[in-house]
């Protein structure tokens, strides 16, 4: 008796978040609901009730119809729940409050990581620092957002490195050196809330798969260039997180064999050839050769320098940009030739050295692709600040909740349109 209540009550779950997700691409009528779920007419209308006396759901005026009575539409109640969500910076935090839509509805920014230091004189970034200092802004944005506790489903964090999402824990972070180290734990005991954590470019996939560029799109893939580079994967219309977390490493691919050292221990990684950090490195080595340029000060060089002195025609900051782009269109390749998605989106803090880098990029990728694949494939370019990678975490929490029961372990993203 027990299994045989417990079975139908999983039931009853699958069937309620089929219509919530229906819903949530709506307006829809009850009738279109059963139609496209192939739910009974009866059980539609049950689950849609208790949906409405959750305040989940709600009805929004009257279709059209060319006959009869006009059918009620049912939309999703964007205010009934929030999320926080927080993208975590070796000197910054950015937090969120989003709705059911995960538009924004507060926001907070915490700038002075790097200026609590030990008695020793280094940085405290040590964990037990950074979930203090998370669970602070989650608190004051909560505060900002004026929302009830009770109404948050809880909060997720976006943090660069090899992310155990099942776990909680942080298996390793290349900006912090931290390893096996468990946030999602004593975070949730100092909030009080469930605390998902993910990697930040995946999050930032999922935020993608939500409202953004690849809204819609089965297969697409969003690149990432900054500090290092990174690369997350919606396949068969559902994000893809590898086994525990393990993927989306696109800047740890051997790109030369006997290339520069990378902080992971290997030598010529992409990293070390197109990321921002290894752009810097290539200016201040050829400042050092003497090379002919404008830039003198190479303890401070910044993209945004190179980009101001290839602007004003310095040969050297115009080649560097370019050959760094190359070797991001080579990794592109790379994912084409394996994966042939619909959609690459290239995204990231990199993306501010514009066509400088990216017409290379192209060109490369171009060149590196296999026979006919990749010929339909979009390319987007977009500029996503601290915020989109923040409501992206943001987003890890919204597709827990959206979640089916059927889809156990790893939050998996729901496309807006889809039905999970």
């Amino acid at each position: 008796m027990n299994e045989r209540r417990a079975s139908r009550q999983l039931g009853k779950q699958i069937n309620s978040k089929l219509i919530l997700n229906l819903i949530k691409a709506g307006p829809i009528s009850r009738a279109e609901i059963a139609a496209e779920s192939g739910l009974s007419a009866a059980t539609v209308s049950n689950l849609t009730s208790e949906l409405i006396a959750e305040g989940l759901i709600r009805e929004s005026g009257v279709g059209e119809t060319t006959r009869g009575r006009p059918p009620v539409m049912l939309s999703l109640n964007s205010n009934a729940r929030f999320v926080v969500g927080v993208k975590v910076m070796p000197d910054s935090l950015v937090a969120v409050v989003t709705d059911l839509d995960a538009e924004v509805v507060a926001q907070r920014v915490f700038k002075d990581l790097g200026e609590q230091v030990h008695r020793s004189g280094t940085l405290d970034t040590t964990p037990t620092a950074i979930v203090e200092k998370v669970a602070m802004l989650v608190e004051e944005v909560i505060r900002d957002a004026g929302i009830n506790r009770s109404d948050l489903l809880g909060v997720g964090l976006g943090l660069a490195g090899f992310i155990d999402s099942n776990a909680g824990v942080c298996r390793y972070s290349p900006f912090f050196g931290w390893r096996d180290v468990n946030l999602a734990a004593p975070l949730t005991s100092a909030l009080g809330l469930d605390v998902y954590l993910e990697n930040d470019v995946n999050s930032l996939t999922i935020a993608e798969q939500w409202f953004g560029h690849g809204r819609g799109y089965e297969h697409f893939v969003v690149v990432t260039v900054g500090r290092g580079i990174g690369v997350g994967f919606v396949l068969n219309g559902r994000f893809y997180a590898g086994h525990q977390g393990g993927v989306g490493e696109l800047g740890h691919v051997t790109v030369v064999p006997d290339g520069p050292k990378c902080g992971c221990g290997r030598r010529g990684c992409l990293e070390m050839m197109a990321s921002d950090r290894a752009l810097i490195q290539a200016a201040r080595d050829a400042i050092a050769d003497g090379k002919p340029t404008v830039l003198t000060d190479s303890d401070d060089i910044t993209v945004k320098m190179l980009v101001a002195a290839a602007e004003q025609g310095d040969d050297l900051a115009c080649s560097l940009i370019a050959e760094s782009g190359r070797w991001l269109g080579v990794g592109l390749a790379m994912i084409v030739n394996l994966l042939n998605p619909e959609l690459i989106i290239v995204a990231g803090e990199g993306v501010e050295a514009g066509d400088l880098r990216f017409d290379s990029m192209r060109e490369a990728l171009s060149e590196g692709q296999f026979d006919s694949l990749g010929t339909d494939t979009k390319l987007v370019v977009e500029s996503s600040g601290d915020m989109m990678w923040a409501r992206g975490a943001a987003c890890v929490v919204l597709s827990e909740f959206f979640r089916s029961p059927l889809h156990r372990g790893r939050p998996s993203a729901i496309p807006l349109g889809g039905t999970g």
